[in-house]
């Protein structure tokens, strides 16, 4: 199927339509005038808002609705995700009537290859760099259409889309390798750490499948890459290829911080010269690094620097990415999609740098048993810089239970005084009993449930 094809299908129904990426996609087609149909497991505020933007969603699995609503099959287009099971009712149903089928990733390489594409991938960091990308094009007047991992604060919404074709700015996942399907102009590279090792099976696999994607840049295209990414595998680079990283040694780095009011300030050192007094509108130091990547794109298409400084200052992040949802005397509550070893340890330390002199209370929920059976010494090396811990059990995904994998596997090797294993139900009874200082959910499950629960019980103060 190529983009043209897309516009012949009037209707469209997504298996898992409340996940992050496939909403995106959904409020693609609905801005195209389809009609848009879907299923999910439940109901959450991503579904209820894609109802009110005019889906139509269902949340059973019986297959009256779609018996009964889907008889043409020449004018229908199925759309799912690898997390969806192979037995799934609704999937088997499709597959045997010859309904028109396709992964989510697959449809975005097709509506991607007729655009300038920006793909940005990383085992971490990269919604928050691929929101920032978008928020950078907007500010600077450059027409983009953007499909997020994570709500923009700015925009208020997982699809930035503006009806006209430009630059396509897209979130490559390499859950399943589903970002081979993608051919970038600019590819961007935030990391390249073990994970999802249920699909790769090794480190080594992993390596090899990001340097695949990223050698299927456009041979006249770019590449901006964290230093500590791997590239020995790719036999030609495009000329312009940049490194960026706090650190010395890389083409952008960040010099001269300066912490105030929980906000850094600095310059940028760029081939090209220093970009100085940048001013980031979210806090934590990973953001710093986050923004290199960025400035190194603001290069590539020659937006001023007054524009970066801007576009910087007023970036609102990202909903669940050191989402700070209350900061008042005595109390600060940052909520954080982290689900990775380094993940928790870069949202631990930033928090640490920030609040120097304060207990820091963190609950996290574990995501997958995979996850936790493949990096159970690391998770509890990352929460013992933690001052107190909340460890809730595993959530499942996707996944079956793994016989003898659960939470205790990491809560017997954190080292420290003050901890508790606890399942989700328990959480907010045992917050009742704390008044901490600085607290902490981390985690990519249901635990982002518990936030308005937590602003509420300690008495608001969200922050802007």
């Amino acid at each position: 199927m190529k983009k043209e094809d897309l516009h012949s299908v009037e209707n469209i129904y997504m298996i898992g339509i409340g996940g992050i990426g496939m909403s995106a996609l959904a409020r693609y087609f609905l801005s195209l005038g389809k009609t848009v149909t879907g299923y999910d497991r439940v109901s959450t505020r991503l579904t209820d808002d894609l109802i009110r933007e005019g889906s139509e969603i269902h949340f059973t699995t019986d297959l009256a609705y779609v018996k009964e609503k889907f008889t043409d099959v020449e004018n229908l287009l199925v759309i799912y995700t690898p997390a969806i099971p192979a037995d799934h009712l609704e999937l088997s149903f499709f597959r045997k009537g010859g309904y028109q089928m396709m992964k989510r990733a697959e449809l975005l390489g097709i509506i991607s290859d007729s655009e300038n594409c920006i793909a940005v991938a990383g085992t971490h960091g990269k919604t928050t760099v691929t929101t920032m990308v978008t928020h950078m094009l907007k500010v600077a007047g450059i027409t983009c259409n953007a499909f997020l991992g994570g709500i923009s604060k700015n925009y208020q919404t997982n699809a930035v889309l503006s009806g006209e074709e430009g630059w396509m700015v897209l979130e490559a996942d390499e859950f399943d390798r589903s970002f081979l399907h993608l051919h970038p102009n600019i590819c961007i590279v935030t990391s390249c750490d073990p994970d999802h090792l249920d699909v790769y099976g090794s480190v080594e696999k992993i390596k090899d499948t990001f340097c695949q994607f990223i050698s299927q840049t456009d041979p006249g295209g770019h590449i901006i890459y964290h230093q500590d990414v791997p590239l020995d595998c790719i036999r030609t680079l495009p000329p312009k290829s940049w490194s960026y990283a706090l650190e010395d040694g890389a083409d952008f780095t960040a010099v001269n911080l300066s912490l105030k009011d929980g906000l850094y300030r600095f310059d940028v050192e760029t081939p090209e010269g220093l970009i100085a007094d940048v001013g980031l509108g979210v806090p934590g130091l990973i953001n710093i690094e986050n923004t290199l990547s960025v400035v190194g794109l603001a290069r590539l298409l020659n937006i001023g620097d007054d524009l970066v400084r801007e576009a910087l200052t007023t970036f609102s992040g990202v909903q669940r990415r050191f989402d700070v949802m209350i900061n008042r005397t005595g109390m600060v509550y940052i909520d954080d999609y982290a689900h990775h070893p380094r993940e928790l340890d870069a949202c631990i330390q930033s928090v640490r740098k920030m609040y120097p002199d304060r207990k820091i209370t963190g609950i996290f929920q574990p995501h997958l048993y995979s996850r936790t059976r493949d990096f159970a010494g690391e998770f509890a090396r990352s929460l013992s810089h933690l001052d107190e811990l909340i460890l809730l059990d595993i959530y499942p995904a996707r996944e079956a239970p793994v016989e003898g994998v659960d939470s205790r596997l990491i809560f017997d090797q954190t080292d420290m005084a003050d901890k508790v294993l606890i399942n989700k139900e328990q959480l907010l009874l045992v917050l009742e009993e704390r008044q901490p200082e600085v607290l902490l959910t981390m985690g990519a499950g249901d635990i982002d449930q518990f936030v308005e629960p937590i602003v509420k019980l300690y008495g608001g103060g969200p922050a802007k």
